[in-house]
């Protein structure tokens, strides 16, 4: 029998229950986009939350070992925004009424897998002091790599028309534009946001090189620490780890 906590009770007005790996979900909308909630059996009493992006549900072990940890597992659908102002003023709204009207803690940890690098990094570039920590699994730092296709990896037409158009960015403007989250982590640097990313060395779609080794090389140099684990012979797929507890400690360690 899953407890009946206030937050429970909140979110029962709020959306409608269903169930996730055998924990409670709630499912509503926020700012207009569907949201899910998803609550440990006994929940940490500093009220700590993971917030993902994209792909919810997809390589989950460490959303999942979270949960079981006591933290909230949230998401907001911003599909096909790549990152951009708008779906970030979503989570804005999203933060604003998670921490405000639920209180959870106030800097939740980012996960972001593949292109959801580009919502976590481009929300916490505007919100370092909101920001517990983050957890990339090959996330994509720079639109130009991916879906641009302009360096080694491989290009996603359709996904490049439609970011530009979240973007209302001309091809060239998009060449041009400065505020990929490569280009974006002095916010993170000067607040020492705990980063932590892992990436398959044979990544081809998100390879490492246009990406991660990018990131944390220019999170070095501005101060900041990135703990990246590198997958010998792995690509873009399977995500995450066999065992997820090296990214488990570490978000459990910095999401004070």
């Amino acid at each position: 029998m899953i407890p009946v906590s206030p937050l429970h009770k909140l979110l029962r007005s709020w959306g409608t229950r269903t169930a996730w790996e055998g924990y409670a979900c709630y499912e509503g909308q926020v700012d207009g986009r569907a949201c899910k909630l998803v609550l440990p059996d006994e929940p940490d009493p500093r009220q700590r939350w993971a917030w993902r992006a994209e792909f919810f549900g997809d390589f989950a072990g460490v959303d999942l070992e979270l949960v079981r940890r006591g933290f909230v597992l949230a998401y907001m659908d911003v599909t096909d925004h790549y990152g951009c102002p708008a779906a970030v003023a979503h989570w804005d709204v999203f933060y604003r009424w998670a921490t405000g009207t639920l209180g959870l803690h106030p800097r939740p940890a980012l996960i972001g897998l593949s292109r959801g690098g580009l919502m976590v990094y481009n929300w916490a570039a505007c919100h370092p002091d909101q920001t517990g920590c983050i957890y990339g699994d090959a996330p994509v730092m720079d639109l130009r790599s991916w879906p641009g296709g302009k360096g080694s990896a491989q290009a996603s037409p359709e996904d490049w028309q439609k970011c530009l158009s979240a973007y209302g960015l001309s091809e060239t403007e998009a060449l041009a534009y400065a505020h990929n989250p490569i280009d974006n982590l002095a916010p993170l640097a000067q607040l020492r946001v705990p980063i932590i990313h892992v990436c398959g060395m044979a990544d081809e779609a998100v390879p490492v090189a246009e990406n991660t080794a990018i990131a944390a090389s220019r999170y070095s140099d501005l101060g900041g620490e990135m703990t990246v684990i590198l997958k010998g012979g792995v690509g873009h797929h399977p995500h995450g780890l066999e065992i997820p507890t090296p990214v488990v400690e570490f978000i459990l360690k910095h999401v004070k």
